[in-house]
C-alpha cells in the first residue's frame, strides 16, 4: 500500500480510538482532510466521524441555545425524535421515533455516563426512561445512534440509543433564575473548581410548576449532582453522585366526549387525585486509559429509585362507585459494571481496530406492584411481586480499513438474562433464563467529494417484563401463557452523508426494522402489552447549515410506513405509529448584544386503532427565544412555547372508558392530553 495512503488509514484508525473527544486527532495536516471539523454548530456530524448516516453527536451549544418546555425534550435534539407528555411533569415523557410510539422508552435506550436509564420490569411500563433528574446545564454532549447495527448497544436499542455525557468542568460558574406562566419557577446553581489533584463540579436545581391545568400540578422538583474528576483525555477517572426527588399532581389524558359535552374544559380532569412521587439516588465511577495503540474503559454504578404513580385511565368502567384509580409502585436497586478494551492491529497488510466488551446489570425490585386506590389510598392489591433480573452482554467488533475509502465493521453480540419472580398470584412465581445472539455488519465507502455512503445491518432485541415471562395466570384468575423474555428485532439501512455544500451537513437514510412482538399501550392497566410481529420502513433526512458564523439552520424530515406482519381481520395498522414528522429551527447569536432563535415541529396524524378508522389529528408547535447580554457575565432570556396558541394534542389514544351515567360497558372514545397553551418564561443568568 502506498505510504501516504497507509498513513491516512493509520490516522483514521487512531481517530476511532479517540471516543472521548468529539473531533478528530489531527496529526498531519497534509493527509487528514480539514473538512472534518469545518462544520460544527449544533451537531458535530462531520463526514468521517460516524459508522451510519443516522449516527451523530449533539453539542452543548445546541442544548444551551434552544428552549425546552420540559427536561425530556433534550431528546428532541435527536433528529426525527418527538417528545410529548400524557401525564404530570414528574412522569417519564412519551417518545416517538422511527414509526414507534416508544411509550416511555421501550425500544429506545438512554444512558447517562454509562448508567442505564431504561428500567426493566418497571411498575408502569417496560423500558420506562425518566430523564427529569438531569440538569441540562451540566450536559457536555449527547451521542445518538439509530438502528440495530452497533455491537455495543443491547436491550431497548432497536429504534436507537442516546448517551448523555456530563461535563467534568464548566467554563464559568452559573447562577440562574427563571419565572414563567402558570407558576413556573426554576433556579440553578452550578460551578467547578480545582480540588486535590482534579476538578470538583456541582450542580443544584429547584423547580416549581402548576401548569395550565384546572388542577394545579404543584410540581416540587429537586436535583443535585456532585462530580469529582481527575486526569485528562488519555488517562483519567470520575466519580459522580446524583440525587433527585419530585412530587406532582397529574391531569392525565381525558375523554374527548367529556370536553365536547361541556363536562370539563380542555385542561380539566376526571379524577383530581391522580399524581405521583418519584426519587432517584446514584453513585457512578468511570475510568479510561489510553496508550498509543489501545483504549481501556470501565464504568460501574449503583442506584436506588422509587416510583408511585396514581392513575385513572378508564374512570368508572370497572368500579362505578369508587372509580378505577390504581397505584403503580416500585422500589428498585440497580447496579452494573461495564468494560471494554479497544486496540489497533496491523494484519495481512491491513489496519484494524478490534473492540471487546462486557456489560452487566442487576435489578432488584422489592416490591413492584399495582393496587386499587381511592383518592391515593390503597383499597386492595391487584398484584405484588418481588423481581430479580440479571443480565450480561458480551460483544466483539472488528473494523477493517481495506483502503483509505473503504472500511467494514463486523460485530457479534451475545446477551444472557435470568429472571426470578416471587408473585402474590398463585402460579405466577418462577425462574426463567433466556439468551440472544445478535450479528452486526456495516460497510462504509468514502469520503469521495466530501460524501460518505453507508450500508448497515444488524439484529437486536428488547426484554419483556419479568412478570410476563413467568406468568401462568392473570390477576383475575384467567389462565395465560408466558411472554417471550427477549424479543428479537432486525434492521437494515442505506445512508449517505455529505458536506459537498460548504457549511452544510446533510444525511439521508432509508431503513427497515422488523420486530417479533409489538408492545401496545393498554388503557385498562396503564401498561404496554405484547402484540403481533411488525415491520417499519422509513426515510429520514437531516440537515444542519451554518449560513454565517451567527446564523444556523436545522431541518429534519422523517416518514415511516408501519404495519403488523401477521394479518388479522381487526386490521394491520399499528396504533400510535408515527407516520410523519418535521422540524425546522433557526438560531441567531452574537448580533451585538442580541441572540435568539425559532423552532417549529410537526407530527401526526396517525392511526389510533388497527383498522385505521380512527386517527389522531396532526400537531404543529412553535417555540421562540429572544435574549440580551448586558455584559460578559449577565444575560436575560425570554422563551415562548406554543407561540401560535394551537389547540392540539400532545398524545391521543383510543380505548374504552366510562363516565358517570354512561352504559355499563363504557364508550370507545379518543382520550387525549392537550398541549399547553401559549407559555412564556423569563430567565436571568449570571456567569461567574
Amino acid at each position: 500500500m502506498h505510504t501516504t495512503k497507509r498513513r491516512t488509514v493509520r490516522l483514521a484508525v487512531l481517530s476511532a480510538l479517540n471516543v472521548l473527544s468529539a473531533q478528530y486527532v489531527l496529526a498531519d495536516d497534509d493527509v487528514m482532510p480539514t473538512q472534518t471539523v469545518a462544520v460544527t454548530g449544533h451537531y458535530d456530524n462531520a463526514v468521517g466521524t460516524s459508522d451510519a448516516a443516522s449516527q451523530g453527536t449533539i453539542t452543548s451549544d445546541l442544548i444551551a441555545n434552544r428552549p425546552a418546555l420540559r427536561t425530556g425534550e433534550m431528546l428532541e435534539f435527536v433528529p426525527g425524535m418527538i417528545v410529548t407528555q400524557h401525564s404530570g411533569d414528574g412522569k417519564a415523557n412519551q417518545y416517538f421515533l422511527r414509526g414507534f410510539n416508544l411509550d416511555h422508552g421501550t425500544d429506545f435506550a438512554t444512558y447517562v455516563d454509562g448508567i442505564a436509564i431504561n428500567q426493566r420490569s418497571n411498575a408502569h411500563g417496560e423500558g420506562y426512561s425518566d430523564l427529569n433528574f438531569l440538569i441540562p446545564e451540566l450536559i457536555d454532549r449527547i451521542d445518538y445512534k439509530k438502528g440495530t447495527y452497533f455491537a455495543d448497544e443491547g436491550d431497548f436499542a432497536s429504534a436507537g440509543a442516546a448517551h448523555f455525557h456530563l461535563a467534568d468542568s464548566l467554563p464559568r460558574g452559573i447562577a440562574s433564575i427563571t419565572a414563567g406562566s402558570y407558576g413556573y419557577q426554576r433556579g440553578v446553581l452550578a460551578d467547578a473548581y480545582a480540588a486535590l489533584n482534579g476538578t470538583l463540579l456541582y450542580g443544584l436545581e429547584v423547580g416549581r410548576n402548576n401548569g395550565p391545568w384546572d388542577l394545579p400540578e404543584h410540581v416540587r422538583k429537586y436535583s443535585g449532582t456532585l462530580r469529582y474528576s481527575e486526569g485528562g483525555q488519555d488517562d483519567g477517572y470520575s466519580i459522580t453522585a446524583m440525587a433527585y426527588h419530585n412530587t406532582w399532581n397529574s391531569t392525565d389524558q381525558i375523554p374527548l366526549r367529556a370536553v365536547q359535552q361541556g363536562l370539563i374544559d380542555r385542561y380539566g380532569n376526571i379524577n383530581p387525585t391522580d399524581g405521583g412521587d418519584t426519587s432517584r439516588y446514584s453513585l457512578a465511577y468511570a475510568m479510561h486509559k489510553r496508550s498509543q495503540d489501545s483504549l481501556l474503559e470501565v464504568d460501574a454504578y449503583i442506584l436506588h429509585s422509587s416510583l408511585d404513580l396514581y392513575s385513572d385511565f378508564t374512570y368508572y368502567l370497572d368500579d362505578p362507585l369508587n372509580g378505577d384509580q390504581f397505584n403503580q409502585s416500585e422500589r428498585r436497586t440497580t447496579s452494573g459494571v461495564n468494560g471494554s478494551q479497544t486496540w489497533l492491529k496491523h494484519w495481512l497488510g491491513l489496519d484494524m481496530r478490534n473492540k471487546v466488551g462486557v456489560q452487566t446489570r442487576y435489578d432488584a425490585l422489592s416490591p413492584v406492584g399495582i393496587y386499587h386506590t381511592v383518592d391515593r389510598v390503597r383499597t386492595g392489591t391487584i398484584r405484588e411481586d418481588r423481581v430479580k433480573e440479571a443480565s450480561a452482554g458480551f460483544y466483539y467488533e472488528n473494523t477493517t480499513y481495506w483502503s483509505p475509502s473503504v472500511r467494514s465493521i463486523a460485530g457479534l453480540r451475545y446477551d444472557a438474562y435470568h429472571f426470578v419472580v416471587d408473585s402474590s398470584i398463585e402460579g405466577d412465581a418462577g425462574t426463567v433464563s433466556a439468551h440472544k445472539m445478535s450479528p452486526k455488519l456495516s460497510l462504509i465507502f468514502g469520503p469521495w467529494d466530501q460524501t460518505e455512503y453507508f450500508i448497515n445491518y444488524g439484529s437486536g432485541f428488547h426484554s419483556n417484563d419479568a412478570r410476563g415471562a413467568t406468568q401462568t395466570r392473570l390477576p383475575d384468575g384467567t389462565a395465560t401463557a408466558p411472554v417471550t423474555p427477549l424479543v428479537g428485532t432486525r434492521g437494515e439501512e442505506l445512508g449517505v452523508r455529505t458536506e459537498i455544500i460548504p457549511g452544510l451537513q446533510s444525511s439521508l437514510s432509508v431503513w427497515k426494522l422488523d420486530i417479533d412482538s409489538e408492545l401496545v399501550f393498554d388503557g385498562d392497566s396503564g401498561e404496554t402489552d405484547p402484540s403481533r410481529a411488525s415491520r417499519r420502513i422509513g426515510m429520514e433526512w437531516s440537515n444542519h447549515y451554518i449560513a454565517r458564523p451567527w446564523l444556523l439552520f436545522d431541518l429534519d424530515l422523517a416518514n415511516t410506513h408501519a404495519r403488523y406482519r401477521q394479518n388479522d381481520p381487526v386490521g394491520n395498522y399499528i396504533p400510535e405509529a408515527l407516520e410523519k414528522m418535521a422540524s425546522f429551527g433557526v438560531t441567531v447569536k452574537d448580533i451585538g448584544n442580541w441572540y435568539g432563535g425559532f423552532e417549529m415541529r410537526y407530527f401526526g396524524p396517525r392511526a389510533l386503532i388497527e383498522d385505521n378508522s380512527v386517527r389522531s389529528a396532526s400537531t404543529v408547535l412553535a417555540y421562540g427565544r429572544a435574549g440580551y447580554k448586558f455584559n460578559r457575565n449577565t444575560r436575560l432570556t425570554l422563551d415562548g412555547f406554543n407561540l401560535f396558541a394551537r389547540q392540539a394534542s400532545d398524545i391521543d389514544y383510543y380505548y374504552q372508558s366510562r363516565l358517570p351515567g354512561e352504559p355499563a360497558g363504557g364508550v370507545n372514545d379518543i382520550q387525549f392530553h392537550p398541549v399547553e397553551p401559549r407559555t412564556v418564561r423569563l430567565t436571568l443568568a449570571y456567569h461567574f
